[in-house]
């Protein structure tokens, strides 16, 4: 059997269970209030559909967490949670 040089395959991802999903969300959300509390905003890697959509709905969780509107922008590498525009006439 022919040995290849080559550049080496990229990794396979495995799809997260629904429990996996729920557990991100649950054990991120704190570390994003820190972030979001201390810096205004929190970024991280997030290259993939899966991905994205798990830190929006860490973002969703935080919003509700700390009862302020929280924002999340994706650009297919990235994504940013920060804090959005509070409503008119709404106050805490």
């Amino acid at each position: 059997m022919a040995q290849s040089f080559g550049v080496p395959p990229a990794p396979r991802r495995t799809p997260l269970s629904a429990e996996e999903k729920i557990r991100g969300v649950v054990n991120f959300a704190p570390f994003v209030i820190e972030q979001l509390v201390a810096t205004g905003r929190f970024r991280v890697t997030a290259d993939t559909p899966e991905m994205v959509e798990l830190f929006q709905n860490v973002a969703r969780r935080v919003g509700d967490t700390l009862q302020r509107p929280v924002v999340s922008y994706a650009n297919g590498r990235d994504i940013v949670i920060t804090f959005g525009p509070e409503a008119p006439g709404l106050t805490g």
